[in-house]
């Protein structure tokens, strides 16, 4: 998906205008003490439903916007398809043509070549692209190994204060659910896109 074209088409439906009541409604699903969250993480499902891309892209728009302005700086991603893939491009243009001062830190399981041996050329391009506007890059470990996703999530989790996600909790094992669920264990806010993504706009 090409994500730049995709923002500057929803710029021109004026579905990214802040006047548009509608891109504050996160109310009920914001941090609750956004005065000491300064670092926040991404984590989702890496199979997005086609007709709900839209409206997550506006909802996660609001959300980093809204976090930015509580004071998050640095918004941390661990390079997966999916979620994570849109979430960093958001940050990434966000920074660059609403001149925000924020930076995106990937937090990556494996080695590049590791984590995307098995992936589509374009889907490697697009690795790659966030890989170069990145801010900072970490690596957990040079191979690929059955522990390094969780070891993955879990410094993403110690890193952050806030959890940006996108969580069917009507899947029984994922991921996502094991990141959230820790995320819940430390105590830091975590808002899901997944509920608001579903509303018609």
């Amino acid at each position: 998906m090409d994500y730049e074209n995709s923002f500057d088409r929803l710029e021109q439906e004026s579905l990214f205008d802040e006047s548009d009541p509608y891109f504050f409604r996160i109310e009920d699903n914001v941090p609750k003490n956004p005065e000491r969250i300064t670092h926040c993480f991404f984590t989702g499902h890496r199979s997005l439903p086609e007709e709900q891309k839209a409206a997550l892209l506006v909802r996660m728009k609001s959300t980093v916007s809204y976090l930015y302005a509580a004071g998050v700086k640095t918004f941390h991603a661990g390079g997966a398809l999916g979620f994570d893939t849109m979430c960093a491009h958001m940050v990434l243009y966000l920074k660059k043509r609403k001149a925000l001062d924020i930076k995106l830190h990937l937090v990556l399981p494996c080695s590049n070549e590791e984590q995307t041996k098995n992936w589509s050329y374009n889907d490697k391009q697009e690795f790659y692209a966030i890989l170069m506007a990145a801010d900072d890059i970490e690596y957990i470990g040079s191979e690929y190994t059955k522990e390094c996703m969780k070891k993955r999530n879990a410094q993403m989790v110690e890193l952050a204060d806030c959890c940006v996600c996108y969580y069917d909790d009507s899947i029984a094992r994922s991921g996502t659910g094991q990141t959230v669920r820790m995320a819940n264990a430390k105590g830091i806010e975590v808002i899901n896109l997944f509920d608001m993504a579903s509303e018609n706009i």
